[in-house]
């Protein structure tokens, strides 16, 4: 996502001129808060806003060019901008991250992962919640198999899922619906991009009772893995080095107490062949 590159030249820029976040501040008469939120890739930065910090930072020459064409490039809309409100302002930086995201590691408590979602399924989830109007759930339905399209292409992402076992036994949208949905996520479980573990109720406790995260990894060795995990009216995203490490860390453990791929399939389709 250029956004965030732009943010992490940013940051670096100005760690290197030994500047803090207040000082940049105080130079530009900007608050505190401006700075920070573009230097977390929170808000879509205007060229003229990194000319000013450019100049702060001493940045001329080949190096200014590079970085105020990023930020030009930054402000182009992505392909998920025609799906107008029925993306979330918070939700757009997960969709362009996700876009971007060469590694997906994802651990779901409740639902089936919207990017190994069926239409029907995903459409009982949205009912789930207290949104009378009918249009916004067929856009956030097309927006999600929108995504989910991204894992069935060339140079799709290594996805990595595991899901709890009251995922595939909860039936969302009733028992056709259910079905269908375990059909597809064996499918899905196919491909050489995607593996599929369950975690069972018998695994006992686990380092992620606290609820589900996505881990996405990036293609440059300079951008950072980024852990998000969403909420009822927004999105957490975790960007710290010890922050990753430790939900990497909790997924490894996952990963280890989850039943074998194999088994898990077999898991799958008895829960699906004994649904009525």
């Amino acid at each position: 996502m250029k956004r965030r590159r732009l943010a992490g030249e940013l940051r670096r820029l100005r760690d290197a001129s030994g500047l803090t976040l207040d000082h940049v501040a105080e130079q530009l008469e900007w608050s505190n808060a401006k700075v920070s939120r573009i230097e977390n890739a929170r808000v879509s930065v205007l060229p003229r806003d990194v000319k000013y910090l450019l100049n702060v930072y001493g940045i001329e020459g080949e190096a200014r060019e590079v970085l105020l064409a990023l930020a030009r490039e930054a402000r182009q809309k992505g392909w998920w901008h025609s799906y107008g409100e029925a993306i979330p302002a918070w939700f757009e930086v997960y969709v362009g991250l996700e876009s971007d995201a060469v590694t997906m590691d994802k651990y779901e408590s409740e639902h089936v992962p919207g990017l190994l979602q069926t239409a029907d399924y995903a459409r009982a989830v949205f009912q789930s919640f207290p949104l009378d109007d009918e249009a916004e759930i067929d856009k956030r339905v097309e927006l999600r198999m929108a995504r989910t399209e991204r894992l069935t292409t060339p140079g799709a992402p290594k996805f990595w899922a595991v899901l709890n076992e009251a995922v595939i036994h909860r039936r969302v949208g009733g028992a056709p619906t259910m079905q269908a949905q375990l059909a597809h996520l064996s499918n899905m479980a196919k491909l050489p991009n995607i593996t599929l573990q369950v975690l069972p109720f018998d695994a006992g406790a686990h380092p992620a009772m606290s609820g589900a995260f996505t881990i996405l990894g990036f293609p440059e060795p300079s951008d950072p893995k980024v852990v998000f995990m969403e909420e009822q009216t927004g999105g957490l995203y975790l960007e710290k080095p010890h922050e990753i490490e430790r939900y990497s860390m909790a997924f490894d453990h996952l990963r280890a107490a989850a039943l074998r791929p194999s088994d898990s399939q077999a898991l799958i389709a008895r829960i699906a062949d004994n649904m009525t």
